[in-house]
C-alpha cells in the first residue's frame, strides 16, 4: 500500500532577503530538501516554469505560495516584478519543473541582474538529472562537458556532435524522447562506437539506465521513441597514439630550450610516452648535429 507523504515541520527561523535557486525533485517527489521546503514556505513569491507543475509539488507539502510564471516567454515580464520585491527587502525564490533551475533552463539573466544590483542570491541545491546520470552511468566522471539539447534537424546535430567530439570529457546531453533514435544515430556516426549510456525517467517509476556502445543503442528498437526524460551520456575519445615522428618534432622543439633529461620530461608527459625512451632519443637528436659537422 502506498504511503502518503506527510510534510515535516518547516523551520521558524526567519529567511534572509535575496533570490534563492531552489532545485525540485526530478521525478519523486520526496527528493526535495527540508532546506528547499522551509523556503518555498517563506518566499514572498515563487517564480516558476510552470505554475501548474510547482502547484503540485506545494500542495503535496502543505505550502501556499504566491507564484509567477518564468518561463522562456513570461521571463522578460517576471523578472522586473522580482527586481521589485528584492529591492523592497523581499524574498524570491526561483524553480524549474523539475530539477536545478538554469540547467537547460531559464532564469540565468534573473540571476545576472540580481547579482548585479546587489541583492544576495543563494543556491539550495538538490536533485539535478545532470548529476543523477553522471552517478549512475559508470563513466568517467573527473572531466565532464554538459551539452544541453542537441538541435532537432539531422544535418545540424551532426555539426554539433563533430564540435564536442574532441574534447577530452565525458559528454551528457538532454535529448527529447520522440528524437532519441535519431539522435543516437547522428551520435553514433560522429562519435564512432564509443561506450555510452541512456537513462529514461530517473527516479520514477519506470527508471532505466541502458549501457553499450552508441552503434547499438542506436540500432536498439526499444530507445527509437521511448517516453519520458531522457539524459544521454557519452564516454570520451581515445586520443591517437603518438608516432615517432610526433615524439621527435617534440623533442626537437624542447631541445631547443632545455636539456635533454628535462626535454625528455616534458615530452613524456604531452604525448604520454615513456620518458626512458624519449631521453635516449633526445641524446641521440642532440649527437647529431655533431655528427654532420665532422
Amino acid at each position: 500500500m502506498a504511503r502518503s507523504i506527510e510534510p515535516p515541520p518547516l523551520s521558524t527561523a526567519p529567511l534572509a532577503p535575496g533570490l534563492y535557486v531552489v532545485a525540485t525533485p526530478i521525478g519523486n517527489l520526496r527528493d526535495i530538501t527540508l532546506r528547499a521546503l522551509d523556503v518555498l514556505a517563506a518566499a514572498d513569491v515563487v517564480l516558476a516554469e510552470d505554475t501548474r507543475v510547482t502547484g503540485k509539488l506545494l500542495s503535496a507539502y502543505g505550502i501556499s505560495a504566491r507564484m509567477e510564471r518564468h518561463d522562456e516567454h513570461a521571463a522578460e515580464r517576471a523578472r522586473p516584478k522580482a527586481l521589485s520585491v528584492l529591492a523592497e527587502g523581499g524574498r524570491v525564490a526561483l524553480v524549474s519543473d523539475a530539477g536545478t533551475p538554469l540547467i537547460s533552463d531559464p532564469g540565468y539573466r534573473l540571476v545576472r541582474e540580481a547579482a548585479a544590483a546587489g541583492y544576495a542570491v543563494h543556491p539550495i541545491p538538490g536533485a539535478s538529472a545532470l548529476l543523477a546520470g553522471l552517478s549512475v552511468a559508470g563513466l568517467p566522471s573527473d572531466r565532464i562537458l554538459f551539452a544541453g539539447f542537441p538541435p532537432p534537424r539531422s544535418a545540424a546535430r551532426r555539426t554539433f556532435f563533430e564540435e564536442v567530439a574532441g574534447v577530452r570529457a565525458t559528454l551528457v546531453f538532454f535529448e527529447g524522447a520522440s528524437r532519441l533514435g535519431e539522435s543516437l544515430a547522428d551520435m553514433a556516426a560522429v562519435f564512432g562506437p564509443r561506450e555510452a549510456v541512456v537513462c529514461r525517467e530517473l527516479t520514477k517509476l519506470y527508471e532505466t539506465v541502458v549501457r553499450a556502445p552508441l552503434d547499438q543503442l542506436a540500432a536498439d528498437p526499444a530507445l527509437a521513441a521511448p517516453k519520458g526524460e531522457i539524459v544521454v551520456l557519452v564516454a570520451p575519445g581515445r586520443e591517437a597514439e603518438a608516432t615517432a615522428d610526433d615524439a621527435d618534432r617534440a623533442l626537437a622543439e624542447a631541445l631547443s630550450r632545455l636539456k635533454p633529461a628535462e626535454a625528455a620530461g616534458e615530452v613524456a608527459r604531452a604525448l604520454g610516452l615513456p620518458r626512458r625512451d624519449l631521453y635516449r632519443r633526445a641524446l641521440e637528436l642532440k649527437a647529431e648535429p655533431a655528427r654532420d659537422e665532422a
